[in-house]
C-alpha cells in the first residue's frame, strides 16, 4: 500500500500552522473513501464536480465514511448512491492526505480502493445530479482534464490502479 501527501499549498507547515488560531471544530480532518471503478480495458469511472470543493475537476465516484462504516460498506454505498452500480472486489489500494485551501480549508485523509461492477453490463446513472454534471468511462492512458487535485497529483506521480499482471 502506498501513502502519500498532497497539499493545494506546497509549504506544509504553513498551510497547517496558519489555521491555528481558527475554530478546531471546523477544521478537523475528515474521512473519505473514493472508488476506482475498474472495467475493462483499463477505463476508469470518472464525474465532473459541481461541488464548491473541486468544482468542474473530473474525480472518482465516493464520499464520507459514517461512523461505525468499514471501508468497503462506505464505497459500495458511495457508489450505489452517486451512480446507481452494484460493485464488488473492493480492494484497498493507497491513502493520501490533502490539505485543500479553496473554497474554504478542508483536511482530508483519502482511502483509494479499487472495485468491478457486480454486473458489467449495467450502465451508470448519475442519481446526484446537484454534485455531478455526469458519469463516463475514460482509458486510463486518455483521462480528461482538469482532474480533481488528489487524483491529479496521483497521476501526476505515477500512479496506477490496475493490477500489474
Amino acid at each position: 500500500m502506498e501513502m502519500e501527501t498532497s497539499n493545494s499549498n506546497t509549504n506544509n507547515k504553513t498551510s497547517s500552522n496558519k489555521h491555528s488560531n481558527s475554530n478546531s471544530k471546523d477544521l478537523m480532518p475528515r474521512v473519505a473513501i473514493v472508488v476506482f471503478l475498474m472495467k475493462e480495458g483499463n477505463s476508469v469511472l470518472l464525474g465532473k464536480r459541481l461541488s464548491s470543493i473541486g468544482h468542474s475537476t473530473f474525480a472518482l465516484p465516493g464520499g464520507h465514511l459514517e461512523f461505525g462504516e468499514s471501508f468497503e460498506d462506505c464505497a459500495a454505498r458511495e457508489v450505489k448512491e452517486e451512480t446507481g452500480l452494484d460493485i464488488e472486489k473492493i480492494e484497498m489500494l493507497t491513502v493520501t492526505n490533502n490539505i485543500l485551501e479553496e473554497p474554504k480549508p478542508s483536511h482530508y485523509v483519502t482511502i483509494f480502493v479499487r472495485a468491478v461492477m457486480r454486473d458489467p453490463l449495467q450502465t451508470p446513472q448519475n442519481l446526484e445530479p446537484n454534485k455531478c454534471d455526469g458519469w463516463d468511462w475514460y482509458k486510463w492512458n486518455d483521462l480528461p482534464k482538469p482532474l480533481f487535485l488528489p487524483l491529479e497529483k496521483m497521476v501526476h506521480n505515477g500512479f496506477n490502479p490496475f493490477p500489474v499482471e
